[in-house]
């Protein structure tokens, strides 16, 4: 199911229903001002310092949020699952999941997660290429291109962006996501056990800010092949 919905505005109550989740490693040149953005709206921000070798924990901690942390450096699949897995003990019934990076855009967090707060569906997901041309670098959206067909044979979900790190979770799904991929080839293995839960879903448009740092942390074309190869070696094994 792939749909576009208005523009919703939340208020505060609703608000503090949702756990946003951001995973981060040595990401202390942004995640403050990601944490602070979030906060200004968001009153539960869960950062997941995976192992980081430089500050970003203390950082995090200082812009607001709450900080968990991963002894080693574990993923990114890793810490999404730590990060929920928390936000449910703590009686998340949204759980949003959020890069530390910076090109997230905490403005479109209420067109994510009203419908999840609402019923209508039990899963949003964020696409870059709903709502217009989305300005993205070259290389970068052949990668994504490539996703999307390697999504739509793998899972049978037909989506319009498949690695987009915005996603918004109702409890019901949350509590059944199960990250085994620590790694990137957790954003496959995520969609797929959405998509397998047979509940509703819709994408919705988000707006990426692409800068310096945030594409230079990016996945390289090279890696995309190794993460498409670690999701597949893991449905054989499974």
């Amino acid at each position: 199911m792939s749909d576009l919905i208005g523009e919703e505005r939340l208020d505060a109550e609703e608000r503090s229903r949702v756990y946003v989740v951001i995973a981060a490693y040595n990401e202390a040149r942004s995640i403050a001002r990601v944490v602070e953005e979030l906060r200004r709206r968001w009153p539960n921000v869960i950062v997941v310092d995976d192992g980081s070798d430089d500050d970003t924990g203390a950082r995090a901690r200082e812009a607001g949020a709450v900080v968990l942390t991963h002894a080693i450096n574990r993923g990114q699949g890793a810490a999404l699952q730590t990060g929920m897995t928390y936000s449910l003990g703590a009686g998340a019934h949204v759980v949003v999941t959020f890069d530390a990076d910076g090109q997230h855009n905490p403005d479109d967090l209420d067109s994510m997660a009203a419908p999840v707060l609402a019923g209508e569906v039990h899963a949003t997901l964020g696409s870059r290429f709903l709502g217009g041309e989305a300005e993205i670098p070259a290389v970068r959206r052949m990668v994504l291109r490539a996703a999307i067909v390697f999504t739509r044979i793998t899972s049978g979900m037909a989506l319009t962006d498949t690695h987009n790190g915005l996603r918004a979770l109702s409890r019901e799904v949350a509590e059944g996501i199960d990250l085994r991929l620590d790694r990137m080839a957790h954003a496959s293995e995520i969609l797929d056990q959405i998509g397998k839960t047979g509940l509703p879903y819709l994408e919705i448009p988000v707006h990426i800010r692409y800068t310096e740092y945030s594409m230079a942390k990016g996945q390289s074309s090279a890696n995309a092949i190794r993460v498409a190869a670690d999701y597949l070696v893991d449905k054989l094994l499974r």
